[in-house]
């Protein structure tokens, strides 16, 4: 299977392009938000927009429930689609999704600058932030049944491909649905550095260090977390400073849905049996 990956930032208007990219790339079927869609089909999964919290939807785009994953997994095995495109914010969730699925990384990349104009993703944007509204790739009868937000339409949306194979028409009509999630309609909520840093000083004192300090940085809506510990006197260092990253890494990410593009552990002291530093 060949994986086509569609990456942009949210309510850019990646799922409002998903079919005429699909059409374009001759993507059998659409990984989108938690959803496998297979032309006008919801095969298996559930909608991220369904989720009563922001987090609640990223785990659920991420397939972080194995559950989750398993029925996609197995409905993607028995369709065996020769290619399939996956919508995601970036490069990053796009493979986490494909690894979490047990799929190839995607060999293909689309970005939405490529597929729509900033006219057009200006406008996605705005309708977004203002009105709340998100694009389901499916009709209205397929989406109801998974749905059950406050708000849900039909909508026909006329789209024009990039390219055309010989004898098809550049020009599309496709049935695709209108929801307002309801994490839309509580607004906005925040995690707070502080938040983040009182997770890793947790995790490493669980992890056998000692005297943590934390420093959370923010890179562009990623996060780098720094911590300066003391290390237990007469043991081996590295595996357990590894061991560390990486339970901090997976941890907050999992409890928070956030980005995490480094955790960077210094070693600062060294801390003995009898509780010296």
């Amino acid at each position: 299977m060949e994986v086509v990956a569609l990456i942009g930032p949210s309510g850019s208007g990646k799922s409002h392009r998903a079919l005429a990219v699909a059409r374009d790339y001759a993507a059998e079927a659409i990984i989108d938000d938690g959803l496998l869609i297979q032309g006008s089909r919801i095969l298996a999964g559930v909608s991220a927009k369904e989720q009563p919290t922001r987090v609640g939807a990223i785990r659920t785009a991420l397939f972080s429930d194995p559950d989750h994953a398993r029925e996609v997994q197995e409905r993607l095995a028995a369709i065996a689609p020769r290619r399939l495109l996956v919508i995601s914010t970036s490069r990053e969730m796009a493979e986490r999704i494909t690894s979490r699925l047990q799929l190839p990384p995607p060999s293909i990349w689309v970005d939405i600058t490529e597929v729509a104009t900033p006219k057009e993703i200006a406008r996605a944007r705005q309708i977004r932030s203002q009105l709340g509204k998100h694009v389901i790739p499916a009709p209205t009868v397929e989406v109801k049944p998974r749905f059950n937000g406050p708000f849900i339409e039909p909508l026909k949306t006329f789209l024009r491909r990039r390219q055309a194979p010989p004898g098809k028409k550049k020009n599309l009509w496709v049935e695709q649905t209108t929801v307002r999630p309801t994490f839309n309609s509580l607004g906005h909520f925040y995690i707070a550095h502080n938040a983040v840093a009182q997770l890793a000083v947790y995790l490493v004192t669980a992890a056998g260090l000692a005297n943590p300090r934390v420093q959370v940085e923010n890179r562009n809506g990623n996060l780098v977390v720094n911590l300066e510990v003391a290390a237990p006197y007469g043991v081996y260092w590295p595996p357990l400073l590894r061991a560390a990253q990486k339970r901090v890494k997976a941890m907050i990410t999992n409890m928070t849905a956030l980005e995490i593009e480094a955790v960077n552990i210094t070693v600062r002291g060294i801390k003995f049996a009898d509780d010296r530093l």
